[in-house]
């Protein structure tokens, strides 16, 4: 990726291991608000309340680096459109309204994002993709179908394309009802490996990547060209 592909102070993503990123030296439970730890205390197995800090502390790193100040002044809130509760729903930093944030958490991987135009960002493994492509169907269009089913290796190219998707409906750009009737048949369904693939859709920026040791698939959309960055050791980063 050439600088002109990217804007200066434009949004950045980044994806790691939970561990990795709960060794990072700014990162700690301390980081979170009553709400995020009330959260994390319910889940019933160890992996996911690890996978939910992670999320939670990475996505405060991203906005940290965008920010130029420490992750430990950032307060992450959420609010759900449509029950109006706090403890779940979109992300956002009550104390800096321009900035934009999203995160994603899988089985011991997570991925964040932060920027000052919106920013919709997805994680997932590829080990999960079976389950997945039961639900191709009633998530891609006709030619988009079409073209999964063709690759070679089908459930990644579907991956691929839900990952996608899913950060389009974080950026607000469709639903789970209408994801169907988004179609992004146009785009490769392959990423070379360890660099990222920045593509169009219409006024908005995909890039996508795959993260190699984790064995995920990651996406990050936004109205202006993002960037990965490595925020922990042995992260990709450009």
């Amino acid at each position: 990726m050439t600088s002109e592909d990217q804007e200066p102070g434009g949004p950045i993503a980044a994806v790691a291991a939970s561990a990795d990123v709960l060794r990072h030296p700014e990162a700690g439970e301390h980081l979170l608000t009553t709400v995020e730890r009330e959260r994390a205390a319910r889940f019933r197995y160890e992996a996911g309340r690890v996978d939910f800090i992670a999320a939670h502390v990475l996505v405060r790193l991203c906005a940290a680096r965008l920010l130029g100040v420490p992750a430990a002044g950032l307060t992450l809130a959420q609010n759900c459109p449509d029950c109006g509760k706090g403890d779940h729903g979109k992300p956002y930093l009550p104390d800096h309204p321009d900035v934009h944030v999203s995160l994603s958490h899988t089985r011991g991987v997570v991925a964040a994002a932060a920027g000052h135009h919106p920013i919709g960002v997805d994680v997932e493994l590829a080990g999960r993709s079976g389950a997945l492509t039961e639900v191709a169907q009633r998530v891609l269009g006709a030619a988009e179908l079409r073209l999964v089913e063709a690759h070679p290796e089908p459930a990644r190219a579907f991956l691929r394309q839900w990952v996608r998707k899913e950060a389009l409906i974080k950026i607000g750009r469709t639903s789970l009802d209408t994801l169907s009737a988004v179609d992004l048949s146009a785009l490769p369904l392959d990423v070379p490996a360890g660099a990222p693939l920045l593509s169009r859709y219409q006024d908005l920026y995909l890039l996508d990547w795959a993260d190699g040791p984790q064995g995920a698939a990651v996406c990050a959309v936004s109205t202006a060209a993002p960037r990965v960055v490595a925020l922990t050791p042995g992260a990709p980063g450009v």
